[in-house]
């Protein structure tokens, strides 16, 4: 007789290291966080991250984009990026993320409320 565990139904732990080692890179949240909120180029990406290092920019979109997080699109005269299906899944969670931590920086409860309208547009709408 073959016992049941609950823990029987959750996703393959290794696949689950897998996304979290992509998302704790340095850099990759922000990144994703810019393509959320509208930014698509490579030079918009270092505009309020001087220390990011265009080494490290290209590695980390190339990661992405290597794990279908987002696409690479390439004209004649600009190259942009976007967030896949599979990156739009984590809207949310980037989303909650950024709450979590306005809400545990010391914030008034004013400027947290003002912030939180704000952060709204990284929150993913429903079609």
């Amino acid at each position: 007789m073959t016992i049941k565990r609950k823990y029987d139904k959750l996703p393959d732990y290794c696949q689950f290291e897998k996304n979290i080692n992509i998302l704790k890179n340095k850099w990759t949240i922000y990144i994703i966080r810019d393509i959320i909120i509208g930014k698509k180029y490579f030079s918009e990406f270092k505009e309020d991250k001087p220390e990011l290092s265009n080494k490290i920019l290209t590695q980390r979109l190339k990661e992405l984009e290597n794990n279908r997080i987002i696409n690479k699109t390439t004209s004649e005269d600009e190259t942009y990026y976007t967030l896949t299906d599979k990156g739009r899944r984590l809207q949310n969670i980037i989303y909650e993320l950024a709450v979590f931590n306005i809400e545990e920086s010391g914030y008034n409860p004013e400027e947290i409320k003002e912030i939180k309208k704000e952060l709204k547009k990284l929150k993913c709408k429903k079609p």
